[in-house]
């Protein structure tokens, strides 16, 4: 069984140590959770990451929830939620007390605009490592791909996107049993 001082502080680490908000969480987290604890396999890991995705609210807050619930029931949905965001939390609050003294200061601004392009990358590896995962292939590119273009260049709102293709996943499940019987 897990402890729960583990599971607080491997959630601590998580927050502590990630950059730009929940997606850039992702890899750390699975190296954690799946490759260096054992906790999750890499399967229950993408399910994981898929309800958390679509659950309202802060995605790092719901993964933790939800890995916290399934190791150790309700303590451990909350032990995980506070170790992930105990340490943003008090580095929002201390920038947020130091900000307008350092806000227009050159160095401060070249910190952050040289950590921008590595949130990108934190953020776009998940990405293709998930794609392998779910089993994305030549066949089926088009539909992340299309969900992408609609959201990005077109605006349409990523609930919209989500709702259609569940409709259209409930739909192709629906006809496929039906072609098989």
């Amino acid at each position: 069984m897990v402890r729960l001082h583990e599971l607080f502080w491997s959630f601590f680490k998580i927050g502590t140590f990630t950059i730009g908000g929940g997606y850039a969480m992702i890899p750390l987290m699975e190296k954690e959770l799946v490759d260096r604890r054992g906790w999750l396999s890499k399967e229950e890991f993408l399910d994981m990451l898929s309800v958390a995705q679509a659950l309202p609210g802060i995605f790092a807050a719901n993964m933790a929830t939800e890995v916290g619930s399934r190791l150790r029931g309700t303590r451990g949905a909350v032990t995980a939620v506070v170790g992930n965001v105990l340490m943003p939390i008090l580095f929002i609050l201390a920038l947020a007390m130091f900000f307008r003294e350092f806000r227009d200061n050159p160095v401060v601004e070249s910190i952050f605009k040289g950590i921008r392009p590595a949130v990108v990358a934190l953020i776009a590896a998940p990405v293709f490592k998930m794609a392998k995962v779910s089993k994305v292939s030549r066949r089926n590119f088009w539909i992340p791909l299309l969900a992408a273009v609609l959201i990005w260049a077109f605006g349409v709102s990523p609930v919209l996107v989500i709702a259609a293709a569940a409709a259209g996943g409930f739909l192709y499940g629906r006809l496929g049993k039906e072609e098989q019987l």
